[in-house]
C-alpha cells in the first residue's frame, strides 16, 4: 500500500487548506505592512486613474484586488513610506501624498476597501466583507522632528509610526547602528524621542519598532505605556540579520503584551537570496515559543521587497501559510490570534491608553539637534529677529511707491 502514501499526503494537505479557509472566512488576516502605495508612486506617480494602475488588473505587483480576495486579506496597514533622502527636505509633503494615495484607493474602490482608524472599524470591515485599510507611516523622519506634525498625521489617519527607517532621526537610532555602518546618536531614544513616544501613547498611535536599533527597541518597550508592534520583522535567532528581533527583546515583547508581525523577505527569513514558506512558518513557530502565541502576527512586506519565499509569491498565498501552521498543530485559537486577534488586542490596548491620557507634549526638539539649512527658526528664543532691516523694508515698499507715482 506504499503507493497510496502520496495520495494520503495530498488529501491531508487539502484538509489543512480547507480548514485554513474556514477559519479565515470569519477571521481574515490583518497584514501589518504592505508597500503598494510606494509602487503606485514609482510606477504611476500616484495617478490612480491611469488605466495601467487599475487595481483589479494590475499584474506587476504582489498586491491587487483579486490577489487580496484570494488571500482572504481582511485588514491591511498600507505603508506611507518616503525614503531617507527626504529627511530634512520634503519628507512631510511626500508622506502626505502617500497617505492621500491610500484615501483615494478607498474612494476609487469602495466595494473592496474601507478606510478605518480604529479596532472597531476593522471589525466593521470584516462584517461588510471589505478590506479594512489603515495607514502606517514608515519612518520617524516623516514627522520632521515635530510633535505638531505627529498630531496632524494622526488626525489624517496614521495609526502606527515606525520610529526610524534605515537612517537615524535626530531622536532615535536605526538598525544599521547595530551593524557598525551607522553611528549611535540617541543611545536608543533621546529626551525628545521619549516625548515623541509619550505623545504617540497619548494620541493612540501604535509604536512600530521595525527598522530600529536594539537599544531603541528596549528603550521603547520599557517606556511605552501601551503594547508596541514590530510591523515587519522576523526572529534574529533563525536569521542573524539586524532587521530581526533578538531573543532578549522577544522576552520583553512577551512581558509587555506586544506583537511581532513576521516579515517574508528572503534575506530576513533565511539570510540568503532564496527561502520557502516552511522557513517563514519556522519564524512564526519560534516567536510563538519564545514570546508566546499572543505575540505573533504577519507583516509580509509585499511590494516592498524584491525576493519572496517559494510558496509566498504574493498576497494570495496566505491560506497556504495558515494551512502549514495547522499542519504543525497550531490550535484554532492560536491561528485566529496570529491572523487578527493579536493585532486587535494590541490596537484596543493602545486605544485604552489614549482614553486615559491628558495633556499634549509641547516641548519642541532643541534647536541644536535640527539640521537648520532648510528650515527657518521661528519660535526658538535664539532665532533671528523677524523685524526687517531698514534697507530691506524700503526695498519691499519700492513697487508700491512706484505704482502710486503712476496714479
Amino acid at each position: 500500500s506504499w503507493w497510496l502514501w502520496p495520495l494520503v499526503a495530498v488529501c491531508a494537505a487539502d484538509v489543512y487548506r480547507e480548514e485554513a479557509e474556514r477559519i479565515m472566512q470569519d477571521t481574515p488576516v490583518i497584514d501589518g505592512h504592505n508597500d503598494l502605495p510606494w509602487q503606485l508612486l514609482t510606477k504611476f506617480n500616484n495617478r490612480l486613474q491611469d488605466e495601467a494602475a487599475n487595481l483589479t488588473t494590475l499584474a506587476s505587483t504582489h498586491t491587487n484586488i483579486p490577489k487580496l480576495r484570494a488571500g482572504l486579506v481582511g485588514g491591511q496597514f498600507w505603508s506611507a513610506y518616503v525614503p531617507c533622502d527626504t529627511q530634512n527636505k520634503d519628507a512631510v509633503r511626500r508622506t502626505l501624498e502617500q497617505m492621500d494615495v491610500v484615501h483615494r484607493m478607498c474612494e476609487m474602490y469602495p466595494e473592496t476597501f474601507l478606510c478605518v482608524t480604529s479596532s472597531a472599524g476593522i471589525r466593521q470591515a470584516f462584517q461588510e466583507g471589505r478590506v479594512a485599510s489603515l495607514i502606517g507611516v514608515e519612518g520617524g523622519h516623516s514627522i520632521d522632528s515635530s510633535l505638531g506634525v505627529l498630531r496632524v498625521l494622526y488626525r489624517l489617519g496614521m495609526r502606527y509610526l515606525t520610529l526610524t527607517h534605515s537612517c537615524n532621526t535626530p531622536w532615535a537610532d536605526n538598525w544599521l547602528v547595530d551593524t557598525g555602518s551607522d553611528e549611535a546618536q540617541s543611545q536608543g531614544l533621546s529626551e525628545f524621542g521619549q516625548r515623541v513616544l509619550r505623545e504617540m501613547n497619548r494620541l493612540g498611535v501604535m509604536v512600530d519598532l521595525a527598522h530600529v536599533s536594539v537599544a531603541t527597541m528596549k528603550a521603547a518597550l520599557q517606556l511605552s505605556t501601551a503594547p508596541v508592534i514590530f510591523s515587519h520583522s522576523s526572529a534574529y535567532s533563525l536569521c542573524a540579520h539586524r532587521r530581526n528581533v533578538p531573543d532578549d527583546v522577544l522576552l520583553l515583547v512577551n512581558e509587555t503584551g506586544s506583537l511581532v508581525m513576521v516579515n517574508f523577505y528572503n534575506d530576513y527569513v533565511s539570510c540568503s537570496r532564496t527561502a520557502n514558506l516552511s522557513q517563514v512558518a519556522d519564524h512564526l513557530d519560534y516567536i510563538k515559543k519564545v514570546a508566546g502565541a499572543g505575540a505573533v502576527g504577519f507583516g509580509g512586506d509585499f511590494d516592498g521587497v524584491t525576493r519572496l519565499p517559494t510558496g509566498l509569491e504574493d498576497v494570495s498565498k496566505y491560506p497556504d501559510l495558515i494551512a502549514e501552521l495547522l499542519r504543525r498543530n497550531w490550535t484554532e485559537a492560536e491561528v485566529r490570534g496570529a491572523l487578527a486577534e493579536n493585532l486587535l488586542r494590541v490596537f484596543e490596548a493602545v486605544e485604552q491608553v489614549r482614553m486615559g491620557t491628558q495633556a499634549a507634549e509641547e516641548e519642541p526638539i532643541p534647536l541644536e539637534q535640527l539640521g537648520t539649512s532648510c528650515r527657518m527658526q521661528y519660535g526658538y528664543s535664539d532665532a533671528p529677529t523677524l523685524r526687517r532691516q531698514p534697507g530691506a523694508l524700503l526695498a519691499s515698499l519700492a513697487p508700491l511707491i512706484f505704482s502710486l507715482r503712476l496714479l
